[in-house]
Order: structure tokens, then C-alpha cells, then sequence
């Protein structure tokens, strides 16, 4: 649900620069390093890439759960992320602590379809999400999501509000 409130905030996210900011009435409030996608820019099914354009969050996940909670599916494992675990896992891809599941608002672009298939935000199921604090930021290695450090998506997942506009730029 949208209100005065989340309309005043607005998340962008700069590919370029591999920033999220956070603006209040045009002001910035946050500034947060990320990671996005490995295979660049594209909005396309089973591309790995993460989507341009503007997005809304749509649902919030994991608000109740301790930093590091592990989640498949969008649902928590009971597992706590650590080291140990990451050894057995090696090649999984962490979804930790809080989710914030996106909606694009462009059809074509980032909503429904588009001439070469499916180009859905939602249902490629694009995320901000934590990621285990051995993974690199700064540098796109995600699989299309938006990664952050797990004490950041804390702070901003207590900041946002389902609703609130989130624009992915170049630049």
C-alpha cells in the first residue's frame, strides 16, 4: 500500500557505480554498497541479469527472523548462516536476512512480456536480499538480484514500505 509517507521515498539503484540510495524528498538518507547481476543489464526469463527501469517493492519478507536467516523459496530454512554452512553449500546461491521482493511497472520492459518472452520482474523472482559477508560488493556477481551486506538490508528493510518506488539505472 502506497501513502504520503512512501510516496516522499524512492530507492535507486545506480548498475554503474553498484550503489542503492536512498532519497527522502529528493534528499539523500542512505547510501549502501551493492552487487548486482554477473550477466549485466536485461529483464528477460532465465536471463541472470537484473532488470532497468521502475519497479515497486512489492512484498517485504523476513522482518521477525535474525540477521543471517537463510531462505528458499522466499521461506526460512531455520538455518543460520556461517562459515561452516557456506562449506557445505558452495555453490548456493544465499538469499540472508531480509528480502525485498520487486515489481516492475513498465510492460514490456520489466512487466509481463515482451517479443522475446517473458521480461517479469516478479515472477523472476528479482530481489534485494543479504548475501554472506564473504561475497564481494561493488562488483556485479549476483544472478540477477540485488545484493547488499546483511547489517545494511536490516537498516533499509526497516526504512522502506511495500509500495515504495524503486528505479534500476545505468548510471
Amino acid at each position: 500500500m502506497t501513502n504520503n509517507k512512501t510516496l516522499d521515498k524512492q530507492l535507486v539503484i545506480n548498475i554503474a557505480e553498484q550503489t542503492l540510495t536512498l532519497y527522502q524528498q529528493q534528499t539523500v538518507v542512505a547510501r549502501y554498497v551493492v552487487s548486482t547481476a554477473k550477466n549485466g543489464i536485461g529483464s528477460q526469463q532465465d536471463s541472470g541479469c537484473t532488470p532497468l527501469g521502475r519497479h515497486v517493492i512489492e512484498q517485504k519478507i523476513g522482518g521477525s527472523e535474525p540477521i543471517n536467516t537463510v531462505f528458499v523459496g522466499r521461506v526460512p530454512t531455520g538455518e543460520i548462516y556461517d562459515a561452516a554452512l557456506g562449506e557445505l553449500h558452495p555453490k548456493r546461491d544465499w538469499i540472508l536476512s531480509r528480502i525485498l521482493w520487486l515489481s516492475g511497472l513498465e510492460e514490456g520492459l520489466n512487466k509481463g512480456s515482451n517479443g522475446q518472452g517473458g521480461c517479469d520482474t516478479y515472477k523472476r523472482y528479482i530481489y534485494i536480499h543479504g548475501t554472506p559477508d564473504t561475497e564481494l560488493m561493488s562488483i556485479p556477481l549476483s544472478h540477477g538480484c540485488i545484493r547488499m551486506r546483511n547489517e545494511d538490508i536490516l537498516e533499509l528493510f526497516e526504512q522502506v514500505e511495500e509500495g515504495m518506488p524503486v528505479t534500476i539505472v545505468t548510471d
